[in-house]
This record gives C-alpha cells, sequence and structure tokens, in this order.
C-alpha cells in the first residue's frame, strides 16, 4: 500500500511539472532560448568584468547589455521575467545553467588550443635569433623571404622591467593590405595571471592602427606572463606588401614609436552563437 502511495504522488509531481511547463507564459522565454541568452549574458558580464577601460561608467555597461538582448530580439524586462520564473523550478535553473557553464567552459577549451597551435607553429626568423620576449619595432612579411609572423612572451621579471602603468597595450599600424581584399592575418594577446587566463584577439581587415589592452592587474590577482603574437596565413604571396609599423607593447605615453593619432583600444565582438570547436 505504501509502495503505491509512492508511485502515486510521484507520477503526481512529475505531471505537475510538465502541467507548469505546458502553461509557461507567453512573457517567458522557453528554455533554449533562454540558455543561449544566459551564455552572452555571462560573456557579456566577464567582458565588463576584465575590460575596466572599455566599460568604466553605468552608461557603457548598459549598452553592452541592451546589445545582448537585441541580437536575441528581447528586451530587460522579458530577461528579468523568464529569470524569476525559472529560478522558481530550482532543478530546472539548475540544469540550464550547467548547461551554460558547460559551453562557457568549451569556448575557453577552444580558444586555449588556437592560441597553443599558433604559438607552435611560429617558428619565424625572428623567434630564432632573438629572445621570446623580443618585439620588433617594425615587422615585414617580405616577399622576398616570405615570414608568416612574430611571437613573444614575457614572464614576470620582463613585465615588471618593461611596463610600468597598471594599463597597458599591445599595438602597432598596418600598411600594405591590398584594396578589396581581406588577408587572413590576426594578433592576439593571452595574459596570464595566477587564476584566470584573459584572451584579446582581433582581425586585421584593413590598413589602420590596431590595439589590444591589458591591465597589471585584476581583482585579487597580478599578472604573471604576456604571449602574444601577429599570424598572417598567406599561401598565394598576395599579401607579402604588408607592413607593420611603431609596434610597441605598454604605455603609448613612455614610447615615441606610438603615432599620436593612434585609436583608442579596439575590442573584438565576443558574443557569438557558437565557439568554433577543435580550434
Amino acid at each position: 500500500m505504501n509502495r503505491k502511495t509512492t508511485v502515486y504522488l510521484l507520477s503526481f509531481a512529475v505531471l505537475g511539472i510538465l502541467f507548469s511547463f505546458c502553461n509557461r507564459p507567453k512573457e517567458v522565454m522557453s528554455r533554449k532560448n533562454m540558455e543561449k541568452l544566459m551564455y552572452d549574458v555571462y560573456i557579456a558580464e566577464a567582458m565588463m568584468e576584465n575590460d575596466y577601460q572599455s566599460f568604466d561608467t553605468p552608461e557603457k555597461k548598459e549598452a553592452l547589455i541592451n546589445e545582448v538582448f537585441k541580437k536575441h530580439k528581447t528586451t530587460q524586462a522579458q530577461w528579468d521575467t523568464s529569470l524569476s520564473w525559472y529560478s522558481d523550478k530550482i532543478e530546472i535553473y539548475l540544469k540550464m545553467n550547467d548547461s551554460v557553464k558547460a559551453r562557457l567552459q568549451r569556448r575557453q577549451k577552444a580558444t586555449e588550443q588556437i592560441m597553443n597551435r599558433q604559438i607552435q607553429q611560429e617558428q619565424s626568423l625572428t623567434a630564432r635569433i632573438y629572445s621570446a620576449s623580443h618585439i620588433p619595432d617594425n615587422y615585414s612579411f617580405d616577399e622576398v623571404n616570405p615570414r608568416n609572423g612574430f611571437r613573444f612572451r614575457l614572464d614576470t621579471t620582463e613585465i615588471a622591467g618593461k611596463i610600468n602603468d597598471p594599463d597597458f597595450d599591445f599595438g602597432f599600424t598596418v600598411i600594405g593590405i591590398p584594396a578589396n581584399s581581406t588577408p587572413n592575418l590576426r594578433t592576439m594577446l593571452m595574459l596570464e595571471y595566477k587564476d584566470t587566463i584573459i584572451y584579446r584577439s582581433q582581425e586585421i581587415t584593413e590598413n589602420r592602427n590596431y590595439t589590444l589592452g591589458g591591465q597589471k592587474y585584476i581583482p585579487d590577482d597580478t599578472i604573471r606572463k604576456i604571449t602574444g603574437f601577429v599570424r598572417l596565413q598567406d599561401t598565394t604571396g598576395l599579401y607579402r606588401h604588408i607592413r607593420l609599423n611603431n609596434i610597441f607593447l605598454g604605455n603609448p605615453n613612455d614610447t615615441i614609436k606610438r603615432p599620436a593619432e593612434l585609436s583608442p583600444l579596439t575590442r573584438e565582438r565576443m558574443l557569438v552563437d557558437e565557439p568554433m570547436q577543435s580550434q
């Protein structure tokens, strides 16, 4: 008799859950769409936490969140309503949260893989002649002796000697990209702290100034290593006239290599529908 009662109660509970989801209010997002939105909101929050220079006012933070809502064709009100509704169903909410976190971890792993692969592939003449921390003043992809880019890596001691201020940039000016053409050219900066790794990445598509920003300190953590590279994939030789000028790492006010008109920090949009797999 007790066993029948238990089965009955469990069945009633399951039916109750199913019934509640069948009667989900129309203003509440579906579970699938809610997970997609949660994923992009988490990324936006991480960007605001780690990129202090770009999001140093409430207005800038609000603008980024509004970009996320616009991408998902929703509003702050619908987000709040949906979050409250799912939070009341704690088991479902926890499963959704775990799913989003797993996706974020896959993205992190994929980014680490592409960074490590790029570093391993960098066997240029510059890397062989100079120390790992060497950053050239200028760089040419050289049509006579083809080169695919350069990389550098600074440890704690080198960072202390080269970077004086809490905020710093890695930047350069690009010339020589042919008109109406887009090279497979990318720059990346990896900032390693004790418990955190932050990536800055940007595609180089036109002749202009580029910068990637970083901080020596984030909450309760200090930078330990900086790794960066600029890499060109060119099997046709079409882009061998491209040149990087005024390359620098540090505070632009401390170096004469940085042109006065260099644009402020640019950042690559990170809000994507799905990270690349096995990058």
